[in-house]
């Protein structure tokens, strides 16, 4: 009976994911679909500009203007920004410069060594939740975890003779819907804590100073058991519909996968390859490492420290390059697969040749997002969504709700969790503190709210770089195609999230070292 339960249970929602998708699919094509959106932007705009808008953003002094595309100014601006647009586009810088180093270490064969390696023996139950876990975690790389943890996923899956794409697939949801919580301290708590206390600071009241570790607590708890979820949902619900729905898959030899391990078979030259590696990582590590304890470090700020800005924490993108091209040059000069320095360059491209497809899609990206972003419509639409909560006179905890809610559908809209947060906060750090809460539970309210729906929504640049990886294994796939399997994901996620709060708030318990829910 109860096989029968979840038989039926899974064909409902495989109906209701496929309407999802084939509806989805019914789109454009991304590049045709943002063309379309960059027109209705410029419209819109014009528009709403012609009855003079206006928003005051909390904390401006001067009130912020709506201004059209097809006016003037809005003119010069897209004939005289058009390639800055392009090359400017934020994702692409970091996209290209990671995908070299990462593509040189793919095709020198580090990483399907090493994938092997690490995983050898590893029992296949246990993959699905070690990606969960990593990709949660992942975010301590800032946005480049959603570009590098969705591959290797698949890499891990296929070694183990699991369906590749549900490893993707549960990589990008597990490091994109939980974006905004890692078991470690990261650069975003750093960003997130600097833009509560500027809002507190002009309160007042400002109650207790937000640190980098304020949510430590509630992080790590969110952490854990949101890796746990994503596990289970690849487990469960995303591997079983692929393999229901008959999804394309390279296929698997029976040396690579056996029933209940992965199995390794490394050749001599890659063992040697692999220990190169190690040590040229340690060494490269090492390097750094003594430049950043350097007391006069180009790589601190200031005043000699790291947060919540420096040098080094805008780094990442060089950090992960390093990472990844020094060890792959090591084990391919080891491995034979690097035989000349003109290697290293060939391969390069290779990678490059692959996001093709990726690089002519963020022009059109590139000028819809800086367009979007000029015309202030973000601005004006998150404003005008917090006047209507705040008119709502919700108080305690069902105003935390309306607040995770309403910020979970402008993350579908305004995709930069500390953009979002700054035109938030501006609002409700306020408004929680008038009820008598603390900056802190107003950021870790935010934290639920700003991630879940952002693995979903076709405004998110990484959402076609996920689309890239997804085409290799089906050419056919669309958006629709990603949005109807990301929307597993987001609902579960959204309300365990959720109910780790509630558990925070009725248990009165501190979110971090020093931060109590409410001021005492």
């Amino acid at each position: 009976m109860s096989s029968e339960t979840s038989t039926a249970g899974s064909s409902r929602l495989d109906r209701v994911l496929n309407l999802v998708e084939r509806a989805g699919n019914k789109l454009p094509e991304p590049f045709i679909l943002f063309g379309l959106l960059f027109l209705v932007v410029a419209m819109v705009s014009t528009a709403v500009a012609a009855f003079g808008v206006t928003v005051r953003i909390p904390g401006d002094d001067e009130l912020t203007v709506i201004r059209g595309a097809l006016t003037g100014a809005g003119l010069e601006f897209l004939f005289t920004s058009m390639a800055e647009n392009f090359i400017g586009f934020p994702p692409l810088e970091t996209v290209v410069t990671i995908m070299l180093a990462v593509g040189l270490a793919e095709r020198s064969g580090l990483l399907t060594a090493l994938i092997r390696a690490a995983f050898g023996g590893a029992p296949r139950w246990v993959l699905p939740y070690a990606v969960g876990l990593v990709g949660i975690a992942g975010s301590v790389m800032a946005d480049s975890s959603m570009i590098i943890i969705p591959p290797l996923a698949a890499l891990v899956f296929k070694a183990a003779g699991r369906h590749p794409v549900a490893g993707l697939l549960g990589g990008f949801a597990a490091a994109g819907a939980g974006y905004s919580t890692a078991p470690v301290v990261t650069s975003l708590d750093a960003l997130f804590a600097g833009i509560s206390n500027s809002v507190a600071a002009t309160l007042p009241d400002p109650g207790t100073a937000v640190t980098p570790v304020s949510n430590y607590y509630f992080n790590v708890v969110s952490a854990v058991l949101l890796g746990l979820l994503a596990g289970l949902l690849i487990d469960k619900v995303i591997e079983p519909r692929m393999v229901r729905a008959g999804v394309p898959r390279e296929e698997v030899s029976e040396s690579d996968a056996a029933d209940g391990a992965v199995r390794v078979a490394l050749e001599p030259a890659e063992r040697r390859g692999l220990v190169r590696a190690g040590i040229a990582f340690v060494v490269a590590a090492a390097a750094v490492l003594l430049l950043v304890l350097w007391p006069s470090s180009p790589l601190r700020n200031d005043d000699g420290g790291f947060l919540p800005e420096s040098p080094l924490l805008d780094s990442v993108t060089t950090l992960i390059f390093l990472g990844f091209a020094v060890p792959a040059i090591a084990f391919g000069t080891s491995a034979g697969t690097v035989r000349r320095p003109s290697d290293v360059p060939r391969l390069m491209a290779l990678a490059l040749r692959d996001l093709s497809g990726f690089l002519v899609l963020a022009f059109m990206l590139g000028q819809f997002i800086a367009l979007f972003n000029w015309t202030n419509l973000g601005s004006w639409v998150a404003v005008a969504g917090a006047d209507l909560l705040r008119g709502l006179s919700l108080d305690g905890y069902p105003a935390f709700l309306g607040f995770m809610a309403l910020a979970s559908a402008l993350n579908l809209f305004i995709i930069s969790g500390s953009s979002l947060w700054t035109l938030m906060a501006s609002v409700f750090v306020p408004m929680f503190a008038l009820l008598g809460f603390e900056p802190g539970f107003a950021q870790a309210a935010f934290r639920v709210g700003d991630s879940a729906t952002q693995v979903m929504t076709p405004l998110n640049p990484y959402m076609i770089v996920l689309l890239t990886y997804l085409r290799r294994y089906e050419p056919q796939a669309g958006i629709g195609t990603l949005v109807a399997r990301m929307t597993p994901f987001v609902v579960p996620f959204w309300l365990l999230w959720a109910l780790i709060l509630t558990v925070f708030y009725f248990a009165d318990l501190p979110l971090g070292p020093g931060m109590d829910i409410r001021v005492e």
